[in-house]
């Protein structure tokens, strides 16, 4: 039920109230009846029978979903599956309905309510019941390499296999941080010497796991269990240093098939092939391990024991298979659309990846009347995104191109290049082999008519009539003809019309005006020319004179020289 809700009228049966027997045997049925508005929601309380049944008796009656109120004034815990193993507990899988443990206060509350014949109404919202901080979700599975343990083992052996595929794709492309953990405990220094503790410990009783099949005699021991729970921690620890992490899911998948407790294969020499297989280094693995028999502390292992923990809103991990989702504790079965939908709950809003986004995890709510948002059908653009909580109306980008509105009723391009998309949401007509547009790249918001035209320059601009309006060719002697978008002005007498005076000129007098312009361009380049020859021809007997005067004084003294007696020496010298 992640990122979904449900409401639904709250029903408390008059017999059977604690939900512990089928309600078929006292005929009470919390089926929808024909043209009723609201499912049926049973609510119970807390005791004598196991939280299961409950749900599986309510669901079994029509109900649903099902609250169940504590009995006790006390912190909710979470409520785990019964564990023995037989034929009565086979509907564990079966069960369907959303089930809420809720508070005895609220409980009670409910009673009064419906003891005073109030039809009280409940609203059931998955969709904000995970944090999502940012773009990536951040996960753990508190899980065991222990496949001795019954139907548990099992289903956490099976998760595993199925939702690798979707794992693996969420952490290549940064989607998801996947982090694997298990629970051990320590033994009491009082029973360190002890057969048990011996056999079910590692590091002088610091780590110790449950006997997998319970029987110190024969098969595997807990220490067994909690070496291979620390080999994967540590291959986790070298695929992450490597940048392959999600090597992690391929090593558990194959070392439950190729290596399980029944076939006696449930070894270190097994558990090394698959890892060699996998490509990662064995000698890493190993130092990272280390010496089981050691009387040290595993760094290791310290920080698995510390990291159960609980902190913020998440409680103490105590049960096995435990799946947190950003630091919330994960409600649910542990099956792969199940997971798949509490991990698309974790994002951001319109930042969850396309997988988030399928038939089978989600409805397309943008299928359905465009999701009541804006939209241009002639341009197939949307402002509606589909996400998995809903839908969001936002204008997009198109080509680069962003459109800006409200998304709802209005979305409209702005920016250079706007006039690519749609016109810019603008008027645009083409008639008689001529287009006309209310968009220019000038302006980066807004529509305007062209000239010529006038209208709000969105749904329309219509032709002005410049002769009928007398806003031009309006010359004595001019005849205006209206054009869409323009017009035509013509003179009468063979004249021509010169649009920039609104004036009428004769063919004549333009020709000889033109005539005397180009013989006034001629002569005037003429004398350009002539007084430039004549400046260049000064400038040119100049440079002569001065250069033979430089001459002649090296060879010959000058009279002015002969009245300076001091030069004539310094010369001689």
């Amino acid at each position: 039920m992640y990122g979904g809700t449900m409401v639904g009228m709250l029903t408390y049966p008059k017999a059977n109230k604690k939900a512990c027997k089928s309600f078929d045997d006292f005929d009470i049925s919390f089926k929808s009846k024909p043209g009723g508005s609201l499912p049926s929601c049973s609510w119970t309380e807390e005791v004598n029978c196991y939280f299961a049944s409950k749900a599986w008796n309510a669901q079994n009656a029509g109900a649903a979903a099902i609250l169940v109120a504590d009995d006790r004034i006390e912190p909710l815990i979470t409520m785990d599956t019964p564990e023995e193993e037989n034929l009565s507990f086979s509907y564990l899988q079966n069960i369907t309905v959303p089930s809420v443990l809720i508070s005895k206060g609220l409980g009670d509350g409910f009673k009064r309510a419906l003891s005073n014949g109030e039809m009280v109404t409940v609203s059931l919202d998955w969709r904000e019941s995970l944090p999502h901080p940012d773009e990536r979700v951040e996960y753990e599975l508190w899980t065991n390499s222990n496949d001795e343990c019954g139907p548990k083992c099992e289903s956490q052996i099976e998760f595993v296999k199925s939702f690798r595929g979707v794992a693996q794709i969420l952490e290549h492309k940064g989607f998801t941080q996947f982090t694997p953990h298990y629970i051990t405990w320590y033994c009491p220094d009082a029973y360190i010497l002890s057969k048990q503790c011996k056999s079910q410990c590692i590091n002088r009783g610091r780590y110790c796991a449950p006997d997998p099949e319970q029987d110190f005699s024969r098969g595997y021991d807990g220490r067994d269990v909690v070496i291979q729970n620390l080999r994967q921690v540590c291959l986790f620890k070298v695929a992450n240093e490597s940048g392959k992490p999600w090597l992690w899911w391929d090593y558990v998948a194959d070392f439950s098939i190729r290596c399980p407790m029944k076939e006696k294969k449930y070894t270190k020499e097994c558990a090394d092939d698959v890892i060699r297989s996998l490509g990662l280094d064995l000698k890493k693995i190993d130092a990272c391990v280390g010496d089981p028999d050691a009387d040290r502390e595993n760094p290791i292992l310290r920080a698995e024991q510390a990291a159960q923990i609980g902190k913020d809103s998440r409680g103490d991990v105590t049960i096995l298979p435990t799946l947190v989702i950003n630091n919330r504790q994960y409600r649910g079965k542990l099956d792969k659309g199940a997971v798949l939908k509490a991990l698309c709950a974790g994002f951001q809003e319109a930042t969850e990846p396309a997988i988030c986004l399928s038939e089978d995890i989600e409805t397309n709510e943008c299928l359905e009347n465009n999701g009541g948002c804006w939209q241009d059908k002639a341009a197939n653009i949307t402002a509606c995104k589909d996400t998995f909580r809903g839908r969001l109306c936002v204008c997009p980008v198109v080509e680069g191109v962003k459109l800006v509105g409200d998304g709802y009723k209005h979305c409209e391009a702005s920016g250079l290049r706007r006039c690519e998309i749609n016109n810019g949401g603008c008027w645009r007509e083409a008639r008689d082999g001529r287009m006309y547009s209310a968009c220019t790249d000038a302006m980066t918001s807004g529509c305007k008519c062209p000239p010529g035209f006038r209208g709000d320059g969105v749904n329309s601009c219509k032709d002005i009539d410049e002769c009928k309006e007398k806003l031009a060719c309006q010359c004595p002697d001019c005849k205006c003809r209206n054009t869409w978008g323009s017009y035509d002005c013509s003179c009468g007498g063979g004249r021509l019309y010169i649009r920039e005076h609104d004036a009428c000129i004769s063919k004549k007098s333009t020709a000889e005006f033109s005539w005397s312009f180009l013989w006034f361009i001629v002569l005037g380049l003429a004398s350009t020319g002539a007084g430039g020859y004549a400046v260049y021809k000064y400038r040119i007997r100049s440079y002569m004179d001065s250069e033979i005067r430089a001459i002649m004084a090296q060879y010959m003294p000058l009279d002015n020289q002969a009245e300076n007696p001091s030069r004539v020496r310094l010369a001689e010298i």
